[in-house]
């Protein structure tokens, strides 16, 4: 009896350690950006605000170039995203459906890429970028991002597009579907999991990408918000308030975009990239 009691229990009291753990280091985050400054700077902790102020987010939007960021970060995002999702879509379709010499290979290449560190070739980047005299642009940084998500969306696409019937599509083109038309109507909506967690993985690598930025882009105006984030230092130390306030501003979209596509997201994440 006490042995099945402490079965049941230890699993669910594991999963609420975690999710403390996890869960926390969140609310300090948003805790700390509506603190007033003495409760921040206080030697003993203070784990609820003594009142609400939005002074530190006014700091935090008030700083020069702040919407210039936020469209930056926005345009390169979301296009990094819808490139690597229209040229994954066909990679994966080709990856999966079609049979030749080099397959194997190729995947295991994708696989090596997805592991491989960008940090590493941020120097041939700069360089690549540099010679075409296109610093300070968001041409660059749109292709690199895509080329970061591009591994994954396409393993995990093609998973999803393994698990389609090949009847579906045969019965469609019987019907008088052109190959593209058969993907389009039958083979797409299908992928609409897979979609929504690699757009979302997509969407989370581009928005929170710092280092290749900071190298190529030296100018405010064609800066992105990550770059925001590590402008709130004076020579008296660091402005907690406004930098818990800006990270938070900074959360806020992938949080919304997570909430709206969890459901969805998740089941991509468990069934793609593991058929074919």
């Amino acid at each position: 009896m006490k042995r099945s009691l402490f079965s049941r229990i230890w699993p669910n009291a594991t999963a609420v350690i975690l999710f403390i753990g996890f869960v926390f280091p969140v609310y300090w985050m948003f805790a700390t950006a509506f603190k007033p400054t003495g409760d921040i700077i206080s030697e003993n902790p203070v784990w609820f605000p003594t009142h609400i102020t939005f002074d530190h987010f006014k700091t935090a939007t008030g700083v020069d170039h702040f919407w210039t960021y936020v469209t930056n970060s926005l345009i390169v995002t979301v296009c990094a995203v819808v490139l690597s999702l229209a040229v994954a879509l066909a990679g994966a379709f080709a990856l999966a459906r079609m049979r030749f010499k080099g397959r194997r290979g190729f995947i295991i290449g994708f696989m090596l890429a997805q592991m491989a560190p960008w940090e590493v070739m941020i120097i041939a980047m700069y360089m690549i970028v540099r010679d075409a005299s296109m610093l300070n642009s968001l041409v660059p940084l749109t292709v690199f991002y895509m080329m970061m998500i591009l591994p994954f969306t396409i393993l995990t696409l093609r998973g999803f597009v393994a698990a389609v019937p090949k009847d579906l599509e045969e019965a469609a083109m019987v019907d008088g579907c052109t190959r593209a038309q058969a993907f389009r109507k039958v083979i797409l909506p299908l992928l609409a999991p897979g979609l929504m967690s690699t757009s979302l993985f997509g969407f989370i690598t581009a928005w929170n990408e710092f280092p290749l930025v900071l190298v190529l882009n030296k100018e405010a105006e064609a800066q992105t918000l990550p770059l925001w984030l590590s402008s709130f230092q004076t020579a008296f130390g660091d402005d907690w308030g406004a930098t818990m306030a800006a990270s938070s501003l900074f959360a806020v979209p992938i949080l919304i975009l997570f909430v709206f596509l969890q459901r969805r997201a998740v089941n991509g994440l468990t069934a793609g990239a593991v058929k074919g």
